[in-house]
């Protein structure tokens, strides 16, 4: 199994349609192809367990990238192994005899005992030691621990991806390649990037053909990481500025990284023999090219976490049995397991939600189900004592390389039981999501977002006024929450209160004007679709002017958006979305005093305007 974190079906058809991914054309002709469904949230370590378990995220118990550190207050660190709750396929190979390898799985640190071999996601690090690999990191990154210093030869380390290794991917000087190394910085955290792939490529061939695993799953991140940072540049047109000049150094790294990810296939393909069945998944995909509605959030593109990934990703099945130029249809993340354990004889459990691919295979009947495999403990993970100074920086390197995706805001993020409340919330376990809820707020009073979200869960509950009440405290922490305004006005709705409700529902879209819930309930309710309608031909003008000066600052053209807000402003200076936009483009410009003044303007239009008043605050603070 070749995993490719967010590789997006849509650019794989695009990409194929030109001829650029010869061996992703090669298995789809020759194989079985489909469109995998994800799930919510779309977070690696939550959807990667759930291919490796068949599992969902309340069964297996991996709920987010970083959970609060056991007794260390606020501080965070990576999931891992250990806090999973059931069984992996590399576990049930090895329980039934069958020889693993598993390669840069998400949360396969700490290794655990397998009847094979387990190189987990913390060898991607092994770059941070300096001197000597061996030496500075000792065991623990693998199992058996003494592979780790078999592969030494094998890894890359990011200072080795120089500027010839950088030229098919980006056009950058070498006075750019030299500086020190740092996530943070677009150009480092790429060549991490390609070392890792490198360095798991080299490794997962070496491994395949010495080893001879009856199973062998191999992850590469790249193809995602890569989207995070360059993304919005791919096949973008019409850019200036600050955008154009990104992407002229950057703009073809995402398709590079695409071409590069079928070659990696193409290695796997050629070391195959015919009793041998490939299965090539992602966990989600992701929407490249695009650029926000909002210009204010341009200069933070790169950094788009989650919000870009769409839901579905691809499945391949190529080789032995498989029959070929079948179109899979339906499939999830979660039939990925079942069907892996049917093509190594193992009959798939019953409390495995997904099914069996059996439609791609020739002569491959449903297998009969065995209850269950959660029985005994899952296999310990390597102890190792000595390498607690390693592994607090490795955890370091994590979350740096997390928060530069955007991932973690502010260097902490939502425990992992925030997200495991909220799929139970979506699978209408509600009391059990309300328990969950409660001591998450216990724990921390102060976060309106898990107060908006116990909240929703009272009233799906149909405990409107104790839900109310917790809306109303999580509003005073943070008035521009659109999710709890709607909440409330659902609420205020289900007691009979309908003005209120709509008022609350209008507040949503005045903070946030593309939050869709809100516009569906006003349009419910009274047919408007939350857009404000042009009193007269001036606001006609003003407000296409303005969409023209919102297309243009996407584009990075600040100076023509500006002069087309100048216009829409002499039209109709009472409109509070003109001075609005002015201010965002007027900050993006780098006229941080115009953009006070424009917000100036729209607090006199609009004086508890709370966006306003949040916007001017942070403005007016010393850059």
């Amino acid at each position: 199994m070749l995993g490719f974190d967010g590789l997006d079906p849509a650019t794989v058809d695009l990409l194929l349609a030109e001829g650029k991914l010869p061996n992703f054309a090669k298995i789809r002709l020759g194989g079985a192809y489909g469109r995998v469904k994800s799930f919510q949230p779309m977070l690696s370590p939550i959807l990667w367990t759930t291919i490796a378990t068949g599992k969902t995220p309340d069964q297996h118990g991996i709920g987010h990238f970083v959970v609060h550190e056991a007794g260390g207050g606020e501080r965070t660190a990576p999931v891992t192994s250990d806090m999973r709750r059931v069984k992996a396929l590399w576990n049930l190979f090895s329980d039934a005899g069958k020889r693993v390898g598993t390669l840069g799985w998400w949360a396969t640190w700490p290794p655990e005992k397998v009847n094979g071999f387990i190189a987990s996601d913390h060898l991607a690090w092994h770059f941070l030691f300096a001197q000597g690999f061996e030496e500075e990191s000792g065991p623990g990154a693998t199992y058996p621990p003494e592979l780790e210093s078999r592969l030494q030869p094998l890894l890359v380390r990011p200072q080795q991806i120089g500027a010839a290794e950088l030229a098919p991917f980006v056009d950058v000087t070498a006075e750019e390649i030299a500086r020190p190394f740092s996530l943070t910085d677009d150009l480092q955290h790429f060549r991490w990037v390609l070392a890792t792939m490198r360095s798991y490529r080299d490794i997962g061939l070496e491994l395949w053909k010495s080893e001879r695993p009856d199973l062998m799953l191999a992850y590469f991140e790249g193809t995602d990481s890569t989207s995070h940072l360059f993304g919005h540049l791919f096949r973008a047109r019409a850019l200036e500025g600050e955008l154009a000049l990104q992407q002229r150094r950057y703009g073809r790294a995402v398709e590079a990284v695409y071409e590069y990810a079928d070659r990696i296939l193409g290695d796997f393909l050629a070391a195959l023999d015919s009793q041998t069945t490939l299965v090539v998944v992602s966990d989600h995909g992701f929407e490249l090219g695009t650029l926000p509605d909002d210009p204010s959030r341009l200069r933070d593109m790169r950094r788009v976490s989650e919000r870009f990934h769409k839901e579905e990703g691809v499945l391949f099945l190529y080789g032995a049995g498989v029959r070929p130029g079948t179109r899979i249809d339906g499939a999830t993340l979660l039939d990925v397991a079942p069907t892996v354990l049917a093509l190594g004889g193992l009959a798939p459990a019953q409390d495995m939600p997904g099914k069996v691919l059996a439609a791609a295979f020739r002569d491959f009947p449903e297998p009969v189900r065995k209850p269950t495999y959660e029985i005994g403990e899952t296999p310990a993970a390597v102890p190792d004592d000595d390498a607690a100074e390693r592994d607090a920086k490795v955890d370091r390197a994590q979350i740096e390389h997390l928060q530069s995706l955007g991932y973690l805001a502010g260097g902490s993020s939502p425990e992992s039981d925030r997200n495991l409340a909220a799929i139970a919330f979506e699978a209408r376990q509600y009391e059990k999501s309300a328990r969950m809820y409660k001591v998450l707020v216990e724990r921390d009073p102060d976060d309106s977002a898990l107060r908006t979200s116990l909240a929703g869960v009272l009233g799906a509950l149909g405990r409107y006024d104790e839900a109310l009440a917790e809306l109303a405290i999580a509003l005073k922490l943070e008035p521009l929450n659109p999710e709890g305004h709607y909440n409330s006005g659902l609420a205020l709705e289900r007691l009979g209160r309908r003005d209120e409700a709509l008022a609350s529902y209008r507040t949503a879209l005045r903070y946030q004007p593309g939050y869709e819930p809100a516009r569906q309930a006003l349009l419910r309710l009274t047919g408007e679709t939350g857009e404000r309608a042009a009193a007269n031909a001036a606001e006609a003008e003003a407000m296409t002017l303005a969409e023209e000066a919102a297309a243009a600052a996407r584009r990075g053209a600040y100076q023509e958006a500006l002069a087309r807000l100048d216009e829409a402003g002499r039209a109709a200076p009472h409109l509070p979305l003109i001075c609005q936009y002015e201010s965002n483009v007027a900050y993006l410009a780098g006229d941080r005093p115009r953009a006070i003044r424009a917000l100036e303007r729209c607090l006199a239009l609009e004086p508890d305007n709370a966006l306003f008043q949040q916007n001017l605050k942070q403005l007016q603070k010393t850059p």
